[in-house]
């Protein structure tokens, strides 16, 4: 019997939290875009790019813990 209720509890738990990834996917999308469209340095762009390519492949996908690592590379690129 706890073990049911302890995974209950997690799968409760998880679903927020790929909520809130989903949506950092969405907006991490939507800043990389933005950022290519300020027509940074080579290459800056050039990481920019591929971050943006892995990121909407993951967010297709429904990876979004992958999509939030190819955000996180677009800040590094950009030195945040």
């Amino acid at each position: 019997m706890r073990m049911l209720t302890l995974t209950s509890v997690l799968i409760l738990v998880a679903i927020p939290a790929k909520a809130d990834d989903r949506s950092e996917c969405t907006n991490g999308i939507i800043v990389i875009q933005a950022e290519i469209a300020r027509k940074p340095p080579a290459a800056t762009l050039r990481k920019l790019e591929t971050a943006l390519r892995v990121a909407r492949r993951e967010e297709q996908e429904g990876e979004f813990d992958e999509c939030l690592d190819a955000v996180n590379d677009a800040r590094k690129a950009l030195g945040r």
